[in-house]
């Protein structure tokens, strides 16, 4: 027999039954206990075969089976292998980074089951309490129906609030769904009623048969949700399973709570890192048994196993937290498409600011293009103002004229988002008198001064230090912060409002967990007058308030080495500004900048992202880059420079390639992380078959390498950041 066990070669392995184990128990994707070297290793059978290019007496016996039945399918078998051919990684290492912990170690996979809690009859009449926490833990339950319990733990409420509102008899707890939720009657709670473009959108992706994809490029608030909720109602129906894939574990519970308030009983799961190994476990059988109708989750839930699949949603598609950026470099969008083509189901791919890759397929006419241009709550589109603050005094990255504006809808009780992409207190210090910077010693980089912990943090490669008193090159004590972060906007923001509640949702403000939930709902409930963040706050959160978006650091996108700068930028800004206007009334959105000039952004002020989209295309062209032609980036990092530019160099062959471009080996746009340094060589081909043939002569030529073992390196097919 054929197995993958979990081992960085690029390879699979040969076992041979013990007499012991009966073949006709044996079967494709079951899991053997076998000897590796001198240890006992999990490996998944891959083909039965009777014969082997191994001596009889080379090959080893099987210790046992595991399993008694399969626990993933020949269709799944086939998505992992395409998936690590298309990335050139291991194949047993990608097959068990599918897999939930639990089964990447041999144990049971029914090992497990997870507690749910739900209302009764009287807690669904929500009685008034007295303690505060079971009252909110009452609210929340009647938002988002029966939930896991970790999954209630998670949004912050302690174990003795759960047993007392169950004491109580206001909720109680069970086991696990059932698939009786195929062949009951859907029940689906009152809808809008749809406007004609989602009308159109709706009956197209409802008519389609068999594989298709669909772009639904639809403007901020232009009700793309309610698009994917009418469409699956279809899709559950018929009794099948769906997919929705979100970019941050931030969004899904407010996505699961709207999912499950439309339909009550129908059972909704969440997927995401925060999860326990338990109830990843659990999930994944739960999918896999076809208990669960909807998997709400995170980049990872695309090698979730489904019984019957109807359809993949993608939203928010163009962001970059698809792409895995470690070990496995996986874009999940991309494998959305491969694994709808497998099932013959629709893709639908939602955003209000499309990947040009994506938009490239769709004006080629690979994906269908639906467009909603009008915005659910108003008809008015936001208002945008270019604000040119060279030479004007800044007030923590706050020119005048934007302080005037937030005052001014302050006035108006209504609340005011303030965008800066860049935690802390400031990105460095500097002295007064000589200059110094307070730079990371082990990155070519500064360090972030967080004035709340009173300490320098280097967000590459987390080294924290204090603060000095002193400059340590001349003594001065004349130190001082340079540049802006979200934790100075706070500080100055509250003194300018000193009455008016503010909020900060940042990667340091939400450590706690249910800490942003806690903070989102705040806002929601208009504790909160003035907001702050980074993209946390970006993404795809509904501030019916919100009237005034203030976007600061916008230059920080318009002059990159990265070919993608701009492409990211447009659509933050227009994310962004989406927060805005939301409630009926049209909002407006200011840009700080010191090129108001810029090309990029009067393109984008004056005729909004999709135009610009279709212009950057053009450029893309011309220069002949992606989507227009094929990239693979080969990273490598050592302490050693000399050993690392010698290890590059080794794979630059000294006659060009054809239909292949190299270009390096060049350093990296942070050359050093955490005392390494990194250099890179870029692969790019006009035909992708090339490309990938290239690729795999490559990565076989860098496993035999014995300068390869000496250095850290990994290739990134298709990558969306040169960094």
């Amino acid at each position: 027999m054929e197995v993958a066990v979990k081992v960085p070669l690029h390879r699979s392995f040969d076992y041979v039954l013990p007499q012991s184990i009966s073949a006709q128990t044996l079967a494709v994707g079951m899991r053997v206990l076998v000897p590796f070297g001198n240890r006992q290793v999990t490996a998944l059978v891959l083909r039965i075969k009777n014969s082997s290019e191994l001596a009889a007496d080379k090959i080893k016996a099987v210790i046992k089976l595991i399993d008694n039945a399969p626990i993933i399918d020949s269709t799944h078998i086939e998505l992992l292998k395409f998936t690590a051919r298309y990335y050139h990684y291991p194949l047993g290492e990608t097959l068990f980074s599918a897999l939930p912990k639990a089964l990447r170690i041999g144990e049971d996979i029914d090992k497990t089951s997870i507690n749910y809690l739900q209302l009764t009859e009287k807690g669904e009449r929500l009685p008034t309490l007295r303690a505060n926490k079971q009252q909110a833990l009452l609210s929340q339950l009647a938002k988002s129906g029966k939930s896991p319990i970790t999954e209630v733990k998670a949004l912050g409420f302690s174990k003795a609030t759960i047993d007392a509102i169950v004491e109580k008899q206001l909720a109680e707890v069970s086991i696990e769904f059932a698939s009786h939720w195929r062949t009951d009657e859907l029940k689906v709670a009152p809808k809008p009623k749809l406007n004609a473009e989602q009308a159109v959108a709706c009956s197209t992706i409802n008519q389609s048969a068999g594989y298709a994809s669909f772009l639904l490029e639809g403007v901020t608030g232009s009700g793309k949700t309610e698009v994917y909720l009418q469409c699956l109602e279809e899709v559950l129906k018929q009794g099948k399973q769906a997919l929705v894939l979100v970019p941050e574990i931030g969004l899904t519970p407010q996505t699961v709570n709207r999912f499950r308030r439309r339909f009550p009983n129908t059972p909704i799961m969440l997927w995401h890192s925060a999860l326990t190994d338990n109830e990843r476990l659990q999930t994944w059988r739960f999918c896999q048994k076809g208990s669960c109708a909807i998997v709400i989750g995170t980049r990872s839930a695309i090698f979730m196993p489904f019984l019957q699949l109807g359809m993949i949603i993608v939203d928010e598609e163009h962001d970059s937290s698809f792409k895995q950026q470690d070990s496995l470099r996986y874009h999940a969008r991309d494998l959305a498409a491969y694994r709808a083509q497998q099932h013959h189901i629709p893709l639908v791919l939602g955003t209000a600011t499309p990947a040009l890759e994506t938009l490239h397929r769709a004006i080629g006419g690979r994906y269908h293009l639906l467009s909603l241009t009008q915005r659910a709550q108003t008809s008015t589109d936001n208002h945008y103002q270019l604000i040119d603050i060279k030479g004007q005094h800044l007030d923590a990255g706050l020119s005048h004229a934007s302080l005037a504006y937030i005052k001014r809808e302050l006035a108006r009780q209504k609340q005011v988002m303030v965008f800066l992409n860049r935690r802390g207190f400031s990105p460095s210090l500097i002295c007064h008198e000589c200059g110094w910077l307070s730079d990371c010693q082990r990155c070519s980089t500064s360090a972030t001064y967080h004035k709340s912990m009173r300490r320098l943090v280097c967000h590459h490669c987390g080294e924290q230090s204090a603060p000095p008193m002193q400059c340590p090159d001349c003594g001065s004590t004349q130190i001082n912060p340079v540049g802006c972060g979200t934790e100075q906007l706070e500080e100055a923001l509250s003194e300018q409002f000193p009455d008016v509640a503010l909020s900060r949702i940042d990667r340091d403000s939400t450590r706690k967990k249910g800490s942003l939930e806690e903070e989102l709902e705040r806002i929601n409930q208009g504790g909160a007058r003035i907001l702050i963040g980074t993209q946390m706050l970006a993404k795809g959160h509904h501030f019916a308030d919100v009237s005034l978006v203030v976007i600061l650091d916008v230059d920080a996108g318009l002059h990159s080495c990265d070919f993608r700068a701009t492409e990211h930028l447009a659509q933050l800004i227009t994310q962004v500004a989406g927060r805005a206007g939301r409630s009926g009334e049209p909002g407006t959105v200011l840009l700080q900048t010191h090129f108001p000039e810029h090309p990029l952004l009067q393109d984008l002020v004056n005729n909004g992202y999709q135009h610009f989209a279709r212009y950057a295309l053009n450029e893309r062209q011309e220069t002949d880059l992606p989507p227009y032609t094929h990239l693979a980036l080969l990273r490598a990092e050592a302490h050693d420079l000399s050993l690392l530019l010698r290890f590059l160099s080794d794979l630059v062959p000294a006659a060009p390639v054809p239909k292949i471009q190299l270009l390096g080996p060049i350093p990296a746009p942070l050359e050093r992380i955490a005392g390494k340094f990194r250099y890179q060589l870029h692969i790019q081909g006009e035909d992708r078959g090339a490309l990938h043939a290239y690729l795999g002569q490559m990565v076989s030529y860098l496993t035999n390498n014995k300068l390869a073992q000496k250095v850290r390196w990994n290739l990134d097919v298709d990558p969306i950041d040169m960094m």
